[in-house]
């Protein structure tokens, strides 16, 4: 396996196409490329549109190509977590080598063995997790290639996804000329980028992943996933009212919620906080005004969140994770911990390049992709490398070829000033 693979991830969500192109390389991880795309042909239970999606798709692959010099080829793809469901259940398999010494083969064996159990016609199976390997009674979660043993025993999560809505959305990856690398639920990719099964071992953690019209709720318990479901409400539900109200526009409404009010506020002013333009004549909204207008579906919202986690948060210590787009929203942790009783964050990434909380799955995707390559042994990359080393390369030769001349401008420079002084 090569010590530099870049890989590309794809997450659709319901007012945007994300694409992510990162690189690892020597246990490091780089941000090559982030595009962002506007489309609104999916919701969070079913493909509207699907030349919308496949047009948005060909655009951000597109200008990446443009800014890398090398086609993506092979995407990471982010499903929606609409009525994804989890089959857990214990595999188990002879070791087979004549030693006794577990391969990397036994552990196929045993996936391959999960996977056949039947799953409901309604689902298709998209993710395998190994959550533990049991070894002569002693359990881990570290790989066991080499240790000695007649039976490998490993528990499975069985992660499934809506039929329909997931072949919808591979139909439209394809048909924007790109090739599926593998296939992980939102939630998962975000528990991978905010390593919440790693923090969810000894306590339960329950991510909201807000977008412009649903919020996603997954929990996460005993170092794995354990249920994903969806409200039907985002930011532009809670914003609806005062777009009806003063006509401003969803996008910009959605904008000022997460940059320009404060959740955690007491008194708010009659300062403007948007001026536009409509009809020739010049509007204005005030942060009083843009908090009172959004107030009731704000309750609402809290409302449902409530009733949807108290069963979760009476079963012991709980911390909340906002993020997807709602995570910049400035003071909604303090409004939630207050409304929830329980201790609540934003979480943003940190990586160079993708701190931004709508950019979690799809960088989650990508840590979800590499942590399975020791199991799949695959190696192919989602860029046409060929193409990407002479970009890479041409781009070195032309920095030194640049350097080089200003050096020689700057000595000619210097002889002719030298020479006008004498």
């Amino acid at each position: 396996m090569s010590d530099k693979q870049i890989f590309a991830s794809v997450e659709v969500a319901d007012h945007e196409v994300r694409l992510v192109v990162g690189e690892f390389f020597n246990a490091r991880f780089n941000i090559i490329k982030v595009e962002r795309i506007p489309c609104f042909g999916i919701t969070y239970d079913q493909v509207l549109d699907p030349d919308e999606i496949s047009n948005a798709l060909r655009k951000a692959a597109g200008s990446a190509k443009r800014t890398i010099g090398a086609e993506i080829k092979k995407v990471i793809l982010a499903i929606p977590s609409y009525k994804t469901k989890k089959y857990s259940l214990r595999s188990t398999v002879d070791v087979s080598g004549i030693d006794g010494v577990i391969t990397i083969q036994d552990v196929r064996n045993a996936i391959k063995k999960a996977e056949s159990v039947n799953i409901s016609k309604d689902y298709a199976l998209i993710q395998t997790v190994c959550v533990k390997y049991i070894v002569n009674g002693i359990a881990t979660r570290r790989i066991p290639i080499g240790e000695k043993c007649s039976q490998l025993s490993i528990d499975v999560d069985l992660l499934c996804a809506d039929r329909k809505l997931a072949y919808d959305l591979v139909g439209c990856v394809e048909n924007a000329g790109l090739q599926v690398l593998d296939i992980f639920p939102e939630v998962y990719a975000v528990g991978k980028e905010a390593a919440l099964f790693e923090r969810a071992v000894e306590k339960q953690i329950v991510v909201l992943k807000i977008e412009r019209q649903s919020t996603v709720l997954g929990l996460f318990r005993k170092g794995r996933l354990t249920t994903a479901g969806v409200l039907p409400a985002g930011l532009g539900n809670l914003v609806s009212d005062c777009v009806d109200q003063y006509g401003v526009a969803t996008s910009d409404a959605v904008e000022l919620l997460k940059y320009s009010i404060r959740f955690n506020q007491k008194v708010y002013t009659d300062n403007p906080v948007h001026i536009w333009s409509k009809d020739g004549e010049t509007k204005t909204i005030s942060e009083k005004q843009f908090v009172e207008s959004i107030q009731k579906n704000v309750a609402q919202w809290v409302k449902d969140l409530i009733k949807t986690c108290e069963p979760i948060l009476q079963a012991g210590p709980t911390t909340v994770i906002i993020t997807g787009e709602g995570g910049e929203t400035e003071g909604l942790s303090d409004l939630l911990s207050e409304s929830l009783g329980c201790s609540v964050k934003c979480y943003i990434p940190e990586t160079l390049g993708g701190r931004n909380a709508g950019l979690t799955a799809p960088l989650g995707l990508l840590y979800a992709y590499q942590d399975k390559l020791p199991i799949t042994g695959y190696i192919d990359d989602s860029l046409d490398m060929d193409a990407f080393k002479k970009s890479v390369s041409y781009r070195e030769k032309k920095k030194e070829i640049d350097s080089k001349e200003d050096t020689l401008t700057s000595k000619l420079k210097g002889l002719f000033f030298e020479n006008k002084a004498k």
